[in-house]
């Protein structure tokens, strides 16, 4: 990043770690193919069985580790390859979900976007598929308002649990979920890799090909290492984002900003804020013309601007929602961050509001 530009957009990506980077440079340096039966081959299936058991190690998992390309591949295999007859997500997922979930029942969610259990939505009925069974997919924190989904407590009624841990993954513990999808580059790893966690390969139909049959495609070695690197090379800042963001709260409200979803828990590192007056359009322009780096909504829908659906699930006029921007928080954000942004954001909310 130049150094007088403020990157507040770590939701979308965060930088590798140093960690992370210089596995990756070394192993890009001596590698081979891990499938190949020769001893550099051998040599690099040895490195990645160990860092696969390092991620797992890393991540409390005690599952199976399918490495896949980031967590939207992950999602696609999950989602279309389950053995369930039945798919349930709700209506504020990633678009990764909900491209590979079209016709699915969504679950209801409240105002703060918090899913509604199983037992209390109204969700078509279907006996065959029923007794096939049912996957519930879920969010983990959502991507756009930080929301956490409390996955643990939520009452799934017999159903497997999908949880895109994408942006909780590194950050929070895992859930007590069935399958979930996680992507390195939100916790410090490079882009382009990611896994799925499966507590049992049988949830899924096989493809063939490596990662024991669920993955066909050489593995990017290189990736995985750095991958491994970044998550034992974390530390627990989430303490310190959460004075952060309430330091950024404070400042939005003083100056006429509507927080979104104030009273859910929150991951502290993502939020998002309505400046009445100003379209997120405008303001994108105006923060980046001042040197910051925010975004509306998802990275992967940002592009075209789109009114956010997870803001419509959750009772938010198109007009409001159109004037939501999300802030992201990384380890090395700091209090003069902050400061710097909340007297943009006063300056740009006092000249929509003359």
């Amino acid at each position: 990043m130049a150094a007088d530009r403020l990157y507040l957009d770590h939701a979308a990506t965060t930088p590798m770690l140093p960690a992370a980077r210089d596995v990756m440079m070394e192993a890009m340096a001596n590698w081979a193919n891990p499938s190949s039966p020769h001893a550099d081959g051998r040599a690099a299936r040895a490195k990645l069985e160990d860092a696969r058991a390092r991620i797992a190690a890393a991540l409390g998992w005690n599952g199976h580790v399918i490495f896949t390309s980031g967590a939207s591949e992950a999602i696609a295999i999950g989602l279309l390859r389950t053995k369930a007859g039945r798919v349930v997500t709700s209506p504020v997922e990633h678009d990764a979900v909900l491209r590979v979930t079209k016709g699915a029942d969504r679950l209801a969610v409240t105002s703060a976007g918090l899913a509604l259990s199983l037992r209390h939505s109204r969700l078509r009925g279907d006996d065959d598929q029923a007794r096939v069974g049912t996957l519930l997919a879920i969010q983990h924190v959502n991507n756009e308002t930080g929301v956490i989904q409390p996955l643990d407590r939520i009452d799934r009624d017999g159903a497997i649990l999908f949880a895109d841990c994408a942006q909780s993954a590194g950050k929070l513990p895992l859930p007590d979920a069935d399958m979930i999808a996680i992507s390195a580059h939100k916790f410090g790893g490079p882009p382009g890799i990611g896994a799925l966690l499966l507590c049992d390969l049988a949830l899924i139909e096989p493809s063939g090909g490596q990662e024991q049959g669920y993955r066909a495609g050489t593995e990017n070695l290189p990736a995985i290492l750095a991958m491994a690197a970044a998550l034992e090379a974390r530390e627990d800042w989430l303490p310190r984002a959460a004075a952060l963001r309430a330091r950024l709260d404070a400042g939005i409200e003083a100056a006429g900003g509507i927080i979104v979803a104030p009273d859910a828990p929150r991951l502290p590192v993502i939020a998002s804020y309505r400046m009445p007056g100003l379209s997120a359009r405008a303001q994108l322009i105006q923060f980046d013309l001042a040197g910051i780096s925010v975004s509306a909504g998802s990275a992967c829908s940002s592009g075209s601007l789109k009114t956010s659906h997870v803001l419509g699930a959750m009772g938010w006029d198109e007009a409001a929602a159109a004037e939501v921007v999300r802030v992201s928080f990384g380890p090395q954000t700091c209090d003069s961050d902050m400061d710097r942004f909340i007297a943009v954001w006063k300056s740009m909310a006092e000249r929509a509001s003359q």
